[in-house]
């Protein structure tokens, strides 16, 4: 099972909602991502959601490099 420190990835807004209001947040919900941001994905790659970038191959693709390197 993974765990997650909320405070620490979620604007403070968005720190006591549910993990199904969370993935349904726009992607300004993270901490660190502005409005401007969210816009900036979603004209590039249709990113609306959070759950849109955890799914965006992109995301994918750069954890998958990652964790090979971490691996050797």
């Amino acid at each position: 099972m993974t765990s997650i420190d909320l405070d620490k990835v979620l604007d403070k807004a968005w720190a006591d909602k549910s993990l199904q209001e969370i993935l349904a947040a726009p992607v300004a919900a993270l901490k660190g991502v502005s409005d401007r941001d969210g816009e900036l994905l979603r004209e590039a790659f249709g990113v609306k959601t959070v759950a849109d970038l955890a799914d965006l191959k992109y995301v994918r693709w750069a954890q998958a490099l990652a964790a090979l390197e971490a691996a050797k």
